[in-house]
């Protein structure tokens, strides 16, 4: 039987990546991770992702959530070398 860890698994992002689309959309995990999969294969969709976890930064940073900032950055900064295409143009 599948569990929540092989579909986590299936996608092309991180956990970390999937935890900042989870909450930037309220969703659980698998639901956020069938999100970031469908998105990663659209066009432009690889820029929403970034665009999600960049508002998630700004979102943490107004709050003065320091250590959440720097997860989501470092969430950010391991989707931008995993995904370059993500870089190029706007969502």
């Amino acid at each position: 039987m599948i569990n929540e860890n092989d579909i986590l698994d299936m996608t092309c992002l991180t956990r970390a990546q999937i935890e900042a689309i989870a909450a930037h959309e309220h969703l659980g995990a698998v639901a956020a991770a069938e999100l970031g999969e469908y998105l990663m294969h659209l066009h432009h969709g690889p820029q929403k992702v970034q665009a999600m976890i960049c508002e998630d930064i700004a979102e943490a940073l107004h709050a003065d959530d320091l250590d959440r900032a720097r997860g989501l950055y470092l969430a950010l900064k391991g989707f931008l070398a995993e995904h370059p295409e993500a870089l190029r143009g706007n969502g």
